[in-house]
């Protein structure tokens, strides 16, 4: 039965992926996505249901537009294989209980910001402003122990890349600034400051491997959201348990 409920989490993963691929692409852009179908970006075809199967069709149509040959960019299957792992994962981790809308949601707000900072380098005020209160109410309903947690967490979320932003002046951005303050909102203070050094610490790892690797410059802009969302993922499965070590540790 668990095994059953867990490929039930992951299919279900996969086909809100496919969803999120489309709103993180056409959000930024204020592109209609609620009603349109989808559609080949080169050549305008309307895609049909057996060419929208997560997953699947990208494989039979050997990653290639059935009409054009114009080549599918590898972000479609990659996210929503991406979210399928990322559902499933909530359900093994948490089980049947409230936490796991809290998860599910949580999930679902950083693979649209994933998208949407990788292609655009931009985190949309209207991703948060949707997750934001919804988020809010499971934390009404599922709180911290301090209850005062998760607003403190949210405050130091965004105040933490408040004041980098001031020091570095626009080292990081407002988006960045608000998605660690839903963020905050989520992990409560202690792991909330978790996220942000994981964060930091992917970035800089990513961030040398790159420029040793001459794929990107000094000078060149690189979205940070992909580690905020890295960072985010590692701290709400596995936050106590690192705190805990570290703690242990020293």
């Amino acid at each position: 039965m668990e095994t059953l409920l867990t490929f039930f989490f992951f299919l279900m993963g996969l086909i809100f992926g496919s969803f999120f691929n489309v709103v993180g692409l056409r959000l930024p852009k204020n592109i209609p996505f609620a009603n349109d179908r989808s559609i080949c970006l080169n050549c305008k075809h309307q895609l049909t249901w057996y060419e929208n199967i997560p997953l699947l069709s990208y494989a039979i149509q050997g990653a290639k537009c059935r009409h054009c040959k114009a080549s599918i960019s590898y972000i479609y299957p990659a996210i929503e294989l991406l979210t399928g792992v990322l559902f499933a994962i909530s359900y093994v981790k948490i089980g049947f209980n409230p936490e796991l809308v809290t998860a599910i949601l949580l999930m679902s707000m950083l693979i649209i910001i994933l998208v949407t900072d990788i292609k655009y380098m931009l985190i949309p005020n209207k991703v948060l402003l949707f997750f934001f209160p919804l988020l809010l109410i499971m934390r009404v309903i599922v709180p911290f122990d301090p209850w005062w947690s998760a607003a403190a967490g949210c405050l130091t979320g965004a105040l933490v890349i408040a004041v980098i932003i001031l020091i570095s002046r626009g080292g990081m951005g407002g988006g960045d600034m608000k998605l660690f303050g839903v963020i905050g909102l989520v992990l409560g203070v202690k792991e909330v400051l978790l996220a942000f050094f994981l964060s930091c610490m992917i970035g800089a790892i990513i961030g040398i491997a790159l420029l040793s690797l001459k794929i990107i410059s000094r000078k060149q802009p690189v979205p940070f959201g992909p580690y905020i969302v890295v960072g985010t993922i590692i701290t709400y499965f596995y936050g106590d348990f690192l705190i805990d070590w570290y703690f242990n540790f020293s």
